[in-house]
């Protein structure tokens, strides 16, 4: 029988090596600044109406921000953008001051140069072990024809080009 010890690491593991996209979602907080933190655990919910989630450590310096905020933005990153990944990944900086980014119509923080963006407002929160589910309801979505940057082994890059041929 394993232990939780060896179960973490075989869970971290295993997670490592299943490919997932990466996002950077942000937000706007109580003092009109922008916020924003790296994310890999994205998915999409549902097309009626239009979902999707994404979940946060109760740990992280933003969790409060993020639980009582009504909206947020959800920027799926352009496969030459993990220099913003590792922006975002890293806590004590001032993100923003380093990527260039603008104010949308929704007053959400959109990153530029993303292969898509997903402004939402706040559908449902789900309490789930050290995390916490954000369900929004995407309101308005701007895509580009880029692909999107990868995270697997625990590197980020972009698809291989056998990926891209059809």
């Amino acid at each position: 029988m394993q232990s939780n010890s060896e179960k973490t690491n075989a869970f971290k593991e295993a997670m490592a090596n299943y490919p997932t996209g990466v996002t950077v979602v942000t937000a706007i907080d109580d003092n009109d600044k922008p916020i924003g933190l790296t994310v890999n655990s994205f998915a999409s919910v549902s097309l009626d109406p239009l979902l999707v989630l994404w979940s946060i450590d109760k740990r992280v310096s933003t969790y409060e921000t993020f639980k009582k905020i009504d909206q947020f933005a959800i920027n799926l990153l352009a496969d030459n953008q993990a220099d913003i990944a590792s922006l975002f990944a890293k806590s004590h900086q001032d993100r923003f001051a380093n990527c260039d980014w603008y104010q949308s119509q929704h007053q959400l923080p959109i990153i530029k140069g993303v292969m898509a963006s997903l402004q939402c407002k706040t559908f449902k929160q789900i309490e789930a072990g050290d995390h916490t589910i954000l369900i929004g309801e995407v309101v308005a979505i701007d895509v580009d024809k880029k692909g999107p940057l990868v995270y697997h082994g625990r590197k980020m890059g972009a698809l291989p080009a056998s990926f891209h041929e059809q």
